[in-house]
Formats: C-alpha cells, sequence, structure tokens
C-alpha cells in the first residue's frame, strides 16, 4: 500500500507537482492545504482539505508533506511552512519523476521536487525544499543552496553556487563557476557571466 503525502499549496505549481507525483508512483495524494475558503474544492481531482491552520493535527495523521506553493519573489512562505511542518514532525520525501535523469553521484536532499526531463549531473548537491523545475540544467558540482528554485529550462553550468532561497528563472544561464548569492531573483532569459552579491535582483540581463 502506498503512503500518504498531503501537498501544501494548492495553485499552478501544485498541479504541475501532482503530475510529478503521479507518474513517480510512491505515494498516494491524501489532500491538499490551501486558503480556507478553497475548502472542498478539487485540484484536479484532489480535494482541499484545510488551511495552514489545519497542520497540527494533519501531521498527527499524516506523516509525509510536500510544499508544493511555487516560488518567484520570496521563498519565506515556503520556508515559513517547511519549517512549521519540521516542528510538527512532519517529514518531507524526495520526489523525482522517473523522465528526469539524477546521477547516482548526485546528492538531493529532503522535500526537493525535480521534475521532468530535468538534468542534475555527478557531483551536484541540491539542498532541502528546492523545485529543479521541467527542463532544468544542473551541470557538474553546482551546489543549489536550501529553499531554491530553479525554473523551466535554466541552465547552470558545472561549478556554480546558488545561495538560499534564490530563484533563477525560465531560460536562464549562469556560465561555469559563478555564484549566486542567497535570495536573488535572476528574471527569465539572463545571462550571468560573473558572482551576484545576496539580494540582489536582475530581470532578463546580461550580467557580465
Amino acid at each position: 500500500m502506498k503512503p500518504d503525502i498531503i501537498l501544501v499549496g494548492g495553485g499552478g505549481h501544485c498541479r504541475s507537482c501532482i503530475d510529478v507525483i503521479e507518474q513517480e508512483g510512491r505515494f498516494n495524494i491524501a489532500g491538499i492545504i490551501d486558503l480556507p475558503e478553497k475548502k472542498h474544492q478539487k485540484i484536479p481531482g484532489y480535494t482541499v482539505i484545510g488551511n495552514d491552520d489545519d497542520l497540527p493535527h494533519l501531521a498527527v495523521e499524516y506523516n509525509h508533506f510536500l510544499i508544493t506553493l511555487g516560488q518567484i519573489k520570496s521563498p519565506d512562505t515556503r520556508m515559513a511552512l517547511f519549517e512549521k511542518i519540521k516542528s510538527l514532525g512532519g517529514s518531507f520525501p524526495i520526489i523525482i519523476s522517473s523522465l528526469a535523469y539524477v546521477s547516482k553521484h548526485a546528492t538531493v536532499e529532503e522535500g526537493t521536487i525535480v521534475m521532468h526531463k530535468a538534468l542534475v549531473n555527478a557531483g551536484a548537491a541540491i539542498g532541502k525544499n528546492c523545485i529543479v523545475n521541467t527542463k532544468a540544467l544542473i551541470e557538474h558540482d553546482v551546489m543549489i543552496r536550501d529553499h531554491c528554485h530553479i525554473a523551466t529550462n535554466a541552465v547552470i553550468n558545472g561549478g556554480c553556487t546558488v545561495g538560499e532561497g534564490s530563484f533563477f528563472g525560465s531560460t536562464a544561464m549562469a556560465r561555469e563557476c559563478v555564484e549566486i548569492g542567497s535570495r536573488c531573483i535572476v528574471g527569465a532569459g539572463s545571462k550571468v557571466m560573473k558572482n551576484i552579491a545576496d539580494n540582489k535582483t536582475y530581470m532578463g540581463q546580461i550580467i557580465s
């Protein structure tokens, strides 16, 4: 019998996560946590069973959770939910689409989802509660710190570091061995050619 999992966040990213979880086939989705006014709605086919206030009693009934709230501007809500559920004793499995490739020489930590056709190469290390979105490429020896979102078709070349809580947008590219600070936003289509300090935002720029 498959173990149950509760999804926390019921927006568009949740729908993509549902597809990955169904395709991976390891968990039964027991319900979704979202806003109070969405209770009993279906997303798609799974019921919103409560909101954040229900997490204490849900953590007694269920063991496995996944943060399925998206992340672009700020990681704060995902981070807070992750820490709250951890404090309640909940666990966060690693979810990897069987359509993705993760090298046996790479590491992926709890609560991270690696989505369809993403590639994580040898020596890469991906932290907790991260999103590695569809077709993202994480090359050899890359370090992705906790609570990051690497968006669709992004390319992070060998030896790079992405700091905690950062967002790296769709089709953005980082050249080899650059360091991207914590809580940065690298917008879609940007090209990162040099190191970026913490808390910087670049939208569609060549950073050189």
